[in-house]
């Protein structure tokens, strides 16, 4: 459980996060959540129609200076829950109806939600589990959940070194989120639905950026290239503008019609068939949910421990 000199991302901080230290990441080891609720914003396999239970982490291993979520992942919003409190939010999420239970941004809290996925698993929870991050843990790091995870749903954020250095501060970005992909698809396999709804398999997501349609195609064939059908690729077109980005005036619009267009016609030039697309109307901050520890956080169940 404890988390001593931590190497569970890339950035290999070793902050001795077990005895009050940050990482870079921002967190120590004692779990931090923002919100859990149902979230219906999600692929339609992911969320369904009841909607998947969204566990919003506080932390991120990235830096991306156009992160939507800033306030959490940056600034560290969130309440502090034990590991018994985490796996009362699992069961409190599958009381509601949740499609699945979806671990957001969940890369610096492993260890701990390891044990607390055995313990409720082996208890009964019945629901798929989603881990949903952006793809820079370590390949050892998703060891750890191994049998534990049913479907994985990792960003692939970039091919071109220069622009992960740019906007996330992780030159490595590609390296290191390529060799996680393939440990994901390694655990889970082909995708397997039940109707259509997912139950198992791999959602590679890449946002499509302003001045980015070259590195959306690289990613895309590299993708379509290594794992053909045994993965889908998630295309989207939902860029936002968020935070100071004067210093980055060539991200700091909405992404076109006509960039979006070219990556998509390309995906089908290539041959992509397991895809999903957004329309034009998912960008924009009425998909953002707000995180004023709402949800089953305020469940007083989850409190009477």
């Amino acid at each position: 459980m404890e988390v001593q000199g931590c190497v569970l991302c890339h950035r290999g901080c070793n902050a001795d996060r077990a005895n009050g230290s940050v990482g870079f990441c921002k967190m120590t080891d004692k779990i931090r959540v923002a919100r859990a609720s149902l979230h219906e914003w999600e692929e339609p396999c992911i969320s369904g129609t009841k909607g998947s239970g969204a566990v919003f982490f506080s932390g991120c291993p990235l830096r991306c200076v156009f992160c939507q979520n800033q306030s959490i992942a940056h600034d560290g919003k969130g309440m502090e829950l034990t590991q018994k409190q985490l796996e009362r939010v699992f069961w409190l999420l599958q009381e509601k109806g949740a499609e699945n239970i979806n671990l957001v941004t969940p890369t610096q809290y492993v260890p701990q939600i390891a044990a607390a996925l055995e313990r409720v698993k082996g208890q009964g929870l019945r629901l798929p589990i989603v881990y949903n991050t952006g793809s820079y843990e370590t390949v050892e790091t998703l060891g750890r959940l191994d049998g534990l995870v049913d479907i994985y749903l990792p960003d692939l954020k970039y091919r071109d070194t220069q622009r992960a250095a740019r906007y996330s501060k992780a030159p490595d970005y590609f390296e290191a989120a390529s060799a996680a992909i393939a440990e994901m698809v390694r655990q889970t396999g082909a995708p397997v639905f039940d109707g259509e709804r997912m139950r198992r398999g791999v959602i590679v997501r890449h946002l499509v950026m302003p001045q980015g349609v070259r590195d959306a195609k690289e990613i895309i064939a590299y993708l379509y290239h290594a794992y053909g059908n045994d993965i889908y690729i998630s295309i989207l077109n939902q860029y936002t503008p968020f935070g100071d980005l004067i210093q980055f005036p060539e991200i700091d619009r909405r992404l076109t019609r006509r960039e979006y267009e070219r990556v998509v016609d390309y995906a089908i030039e290539l041959g992509v068939e397991n895809a999903f697309i957004q329309e034009r109307g998912a960008a924009g901050g009425q998909f953002i949910p707000d995180f004023d520890e709402a949800g089953v956080l305020k469940d007083e169940r989850l409190w009477e421990m």
